[in-house]
């Protein structure tokens, strides 16, 4: 379901989206939206009445996205190993190159006891489709004699998430892009099964 919004509402989604992923709910006001994007903080409220509102916005359509490339991934690729290795290259890319070097979810589960209720079953939503997605590659490739581990494939779909996302935060803190890489993937080669060339 997409709601047409105008230019302007999504110039203020889309530099809201960034201010996420570089600091969190706390870290900005309207009045920091409306500076950036030239227009009175009263015609913000226009397009989205509060902050929380902005926020979910944002977070859902954060969802959206993350669930359609989780099911172009599986579609297009249809091999569980080339699929995880494809979803920890995509993040390597985007922490590389600046385009998205922080999961916004991520974020903002750091501040999940304080957020408003609304924000927050978004962002409880999307670690939900994650990690249902990572199990169901798990599954598949453990039938498929792809993947093997000790624990259910829920336990290790939330592992391989906290691994991608730990990871995330510390090529942030070492403010250097290869440890991501250097963290996510022997966790990846731990659980793949080598096959005989």
């Amino acid at each position: 379901m997409t709601t047409e919004r105008s230019l302007k509402a999504n110039e203020i989604i889309s530099y809201t989206r960034q201010l996420l992923t570089s600091g969190g709910y706390r870290s900005f006001s309207f009045a920091d939206i409306s500076e950036k994007v030239n227009i009175r903080k009263a015609s913000v409220h226009h397009h989205f009445p509060s902050k929380a509102e902005l926020v979910r916005v944002v977070v859902t359509a954060y969802r959206e996205e993350a669930r359609m490339g989780m099911q172009a991934l599986s579609r297009q690729i249809n091999n569980p190993v080339a699929e995880l290795q494809a979803y920890a290259d995509y993040w390597s890319t985007c922490i590389r190159d600046g385009s998205s070097p922080f999961c916004i979810c991520v974020m903002l589960a750091v501040e999940l006891p304080t957020l408003p209720p609304e924000v927050a079953a978004e962002v409880s939503g999307h670690f939900t489709d994650l990690s249902d997605w990572l199990a169901s590659l798990l599954i598949r490739g453990e039938s498929e004699h792809l993947f093997q581990f000790s624990g259910s494939p829920s336990s290790e779909a939330r592992l391989l998430m906290a691994t991608v996302h730990g990871a995330m935060l510390a090529a942030r803190a070492f403010n250097d892009a290869d440890v991501f890489q250097q963290i996510v993937q022997p966790v990846i080669d731990n659980i793949t099964i080598a096959l005989a060339a």
